[in-house]
This record gives C-alpha cells, sequence and structure tokens, in this order.
C-alpha cells in the first residue's frame, strides 16, 4: 500500500471510494468533503491551501489531506494535522483516518498510520497524538499497533500518544 497525496489523475477513483463511504452512512474521519456540494478539483486546492495554512475554516488547524492506494485502488483517507487546537487536543488528535467499507478489516488503518509516523517525524510533530471512541475497538488496535501508550479518557475518546523517537531507537 502507499499513502500520498490525492491527485487529478485519481478523480474517478477518489469520487467512487467517496460514493461507497455515503452509500454506506459511513463516517470518513481523515477525510472531509460536503457531500451535497463537491468539486474534485476544488477540493485538491482547498487540501494544497489547507496543507499551507490559508484560508482555513474557523477552528481549523493546517493539514496534509492523504490517501492510501493498494494497486491503485483507493482504500482510505488519512489526515495529518500538523498542530493542535484544543479540540484537537482533547478529541481529534494529530492523524484522522478513514478505511473504506468495502475495505475494512484488511490492515488497511495500520498500515496507513505506520506510513504516516515518518512523515509526522519530518514535520516536526513528536510526540503524536492519536485518539478513538471508546466503543471502536478497531482504531484502538490498530493504535497500539504502532505503538500508541493510552494516557487518559475525556468525554468517552481515549487519547493515545505515539513516542516517535522511542519508534525510531
Amino acid at each position: 500500500m502507499k499513502l500520498r497525496r490525492p491527485t487529478m489523475e485519481d478523480k474517478e477513483a477518489v469520487m467512487e471510494m467517496m460514493a461507497e463511504f455515503e452509500a454506506a452512512n459511513s463516517l470518513h474521519d481523515g477525510g472531509f468533503w460536503d457531500a451535497d456540494n463537491f468539486d474534485y478539483d476544488s477540493w485538491l486546492t482547498t487540501n494544497l491551501m489547507s496543507e499551507a495554512g490559508l484560508d482555513l475554516p474557523d477552528g481549523w488547524v493546517p493539514a496534509i489531506q492523504l490517501i492510501g492506494f493498494e494497486g491503485g485502488i483507493p482504500v482510505g483517507f488519512l489526515n495529518l494535522r500538523l498542530r493542535l487546537n484544543d479540540y484537537l487536543f482533547n478529541q481529534g488528535g494529530h492523524i484522522g483516518y478513514s478505511v473504506r467499507p468495502s475495505q475494512r478489516g484488511k490492515g488497511v488503518a495500520k498500515e496507513m498510520l505506520q506510513q504516516s509516523i515518518p512523515l509526522a517525524s519530518e514535520k516536526n510533530i513528536q510526540p503524536i497524538l492519536l485518539t478513538c471512541h471508546e466503543d471502536n475497538p478497531a482504531s484502538r488496535a490498530v493504535i497500539l499497533a504502532n505503538g500508541g501508550v493510552l494516557e487518559d479518557v475525556r468525554d468517552g475518546v481515549e487519547r493515545y500518544w505515539i513516542d516517535v523517537e522511542a519508534k525510531n531507537e
């Protein structure tokens, strides 16, 4: 699997993945779009602007939008937030991810998170905060498999830290 930024060449495949999320009425943490008013070209531009920290909506932070591809097929979204605000510190963390409904249970999230850790380190994010809801054992397992250490639980949200330096030793 390859985790990378989406491109114009990915449009049809990414739109199909988005449609699968919508048809399943599935949350898409790590991938953000308005299904009722979506334009792929604008979305790519917004992703670039977000990464540069430009024209961010109130309450948002600079972030890198990534997609996991398996054999050219998009299998999930991952959003790397380049800093934390109060909400992200308590509820959302540095990284949000979601796996395409038809690809769940195949280790996709674990691999996407694993591949995002070096990028987070390159962006001077140390340690990395990850969160999951108490009722999400799959996400908990992904975080633990990537070295997450539980700090606490706040309002039903488990907060884990990955120490990048310790992971690289």
